[in-house]
């Protein structure tokens, strides 16, 4: 019987050394399936039968051990390597490779499958499957919004080629930028009157520019607030040859104020130089916010003849700063929306949108101040007059279009601390940051990005997300068990998959444009399979042997 036990063994050695051999050919022919994970084979000892027991000690002599004999081997485990293979890049958005221990969720037949290889396509219905045997990949749909739902809850992935973007109308615009703090001012602070009053005793009162009371030279000039009025010069000559000056101050369409402003002012002349020897005086109205100083020193009384200007501010012109930038209307009709800054004062600058005449119309309140803190960031927004007590200040603007799209409120957001629009000594320039309206689009692309986002980009250059794709982990990979086409499905011992988003609490991540190629590795295979060609010889010499010996003992009785 001893004869036939190293028989056995020799059989038990060669069967699961052909097992060996089988797990070793099924990853070689598999070394360029995608995301394929290699096996192998550990194999155990069997039942080992007693010659002898082993005794204990005593007092009067040592203890023996115990004598065994084999049974012969069996397997041990079929295990799947599930570390990270390489990845091939492929530059096909669909194509997907997972990097970390997650696996994509796959629904056929209403039957949920597991997989590593992310060879993907778009069906005829926009369903994302495994080209194979159509198995969808399941994932989140995002909402109309562009916002995927939480939790856990699976649904087919599919995304509709023909999906367009309703028109969104504009209800924000922000800026920022600099205003530049030694910008010249709007206002009024300096009223020049440049040139020369004939030197003469005339016969009759002499006026200039004109002997009519209406025949006034008029200059334009600007109140604290930057809004303009006419200030309208004549002088007069009596028959003494001593000149006076007359002025009044109208509005910007040249009619007379409700309360009126007006002077005059004698001149006086040096006797030798002819230069006019008045003194600077203030015009100020506090009603209309009017402040400036009248200088009479470049007046002079020669002989030659009257010719007189007002220079304002002495010729200087204050810049104003502007910016533009495309808003949209409910129809997605685009409109150029303008803001203009001027300065005013010492850290206070006006402020006024507008639109084309042709695109529609602003409503009245479309204009205001903004005053600068010492540091150069805003301290608070006026508009129309009234302090704007929103945090953050935001005014509101309504926008009418003429298209025939219904009415929008626009915010005009100004930003706040250094993130917005500010006062400082760089040049200014000031751009709109952004604004949240857009005309209507088709979807032109698709990206994936590694948190499985599938993000829909359309034509008028805006993205949205649509669906992401949902991994699942298990405690115990090497529990789950190969249907075929690269799929796996849930068996005892695996436990429960855990669905997870990627990037979090899977520790998964997503590669689009690239696959996940078998981690087989053929060096290490053909050393096992010589290996397991030299276990296989061995066995199969411990049974010729065996066969030999018997075939002596059958021999004795001859």
């Amino acid at each position: 019987m001893a004869l036939l036990n190293s028989l056995f063994a020799g059989v038990s050695g060669l069967r699961n050394h052909q097992s060996m051999m089988d797990v070793i050919g099924n990853n070689i022919s598999n070394v360029n399936t995608i995301g394929f994970k290699g096996s192998r084979v550990t194999f155990s000892d069997t039942f080992n039968q007693f010659v002898k027991s082993g005794t204990n000690p005593t007092s009067t002599s040592g203890g023996t051990n115990s004598f065994q004999i084999g049974l012969g081997m069996k397997i041990n485990s079929i295990d799947r390597n599930w570390n990270q293979g390489t990845f091939e890049r492929t530059g096909i958005t669909t194509d997907l490779a997972l990097q970390g221990q997650g696996l994509f969720i796959l629904k056929s037949n209403g039957q949920q499958f597991y997989s590593r290889a992310g060879a993907f396509i778009f069906d005829a219905d926009g369903k994302l499957v495994n080209p194979q045997n159509g198995a969808v990949v399941q994932g989140k749909i995002a909402n109309g919004l562009g916002e995927i739902p939480a939790g856990t809850t699976l649904q087919d992935i599919v995304i509709d080629k023909n999906l367009r973007l309703p028109a969104v109308k504009t209800t924000k615009v922000s800026w920022g930028g600099n205003l530049q703090s030694s910008s010249t001012t709007i206002r009024t602070d300096i009223v020049e009157l440049v040139g020369n009053l004939k030197k003469e005793t005339p016969t009759s009162t002499q006026y200039f520019p004109g002997p009519a009371d209406t025949d006034w030279s008029v200059s334009t000039i600007y109140n604290k607030d930057g809004k303009e009025y006419q200030l309208w010069n004549r002088y007069e000559q009596d028959t003494s040859g001593n000149w006076t000056y007359y002025y009044e101050i109208r509005d910007d369409a040249g009619n007379p104020l409700g309360t009126p402003i007006t002077g005059n002012q004698a001149l006086t002349f040096d006797a030798l130089t002819g230069v006019c020897t008045n003194d600077q005086i203030i015009i100020q109205d506090a009603t209309e916010k009017i402040d400036y100083k009248l200088n009479f020193s470049s007046l002079s009384n020669l002989i030659a003849d009257s010719n007189v200007v007002t220079r304002i501010d002495k010729a200087e012109v204050p810049e104003p700063v502007l910016g533009a930038v495309t808003i949209f209307d409910s129809l997605g009709n685009p409109h150029t929306l303008s803001v203009k800054f001027e300065h005013v004062d010492n850290n206070r600058w006006s402020w006024s949108v507008s639109i084309p005449t042709t695109s529609g119309s602003l409503s009245p309140n479309a204009y205001g101040e903004i005053y600068f803190d010492p540091n150069g960031q805003i301290q608070s927004v006026w508009q129309a007059g009234s302090q704007v007590t929103s945090s953050p200040p935001i005014p509101k603007v309504t926008f009418t279009p003429a298209s025939g799209a219904e009415a929008q409120i626009v915010d005009i957001d100004f930003g706040s601390g250094t993130a917005g629009v500010t006062q400082t000594n760089l040049t200014s320039q000031i751009a709109a940051l952004s604004q949240n309206g857009s005309a209507s689009a088709a979807l032109s692309n698709l990206n994936i990005d590694q948190y499985g986002n599938i993000i829909g980009i359309f034509s008028n250059g805006n993205s949205r997300k649509l669906a992401q794709i949902m991994v699942a982990t298990f405690k115990n990979l090497n529990a789950l068990v190969s249907v075929g086409d690269n799929m796996y499905n849930v068996a005892a011992n695996s436990g429960d998959p855990r669905i997870d988003t990627p990037g979090e609490n899977s520790v998964t991540t997503i590669q689009s444009g690239a696959l996940e190629q078998s981690n087989v590795d053929l060096s290490e295979e053909f050393t096992k399979m010589i290996i397991s060609q030299r276990g296989f010889q061995a066995n199969a010499r411990v049974i010729t042997t065996a066969d030999n010996l018997l075939q002596e003992i059958t021999n004795l009785i001859r």
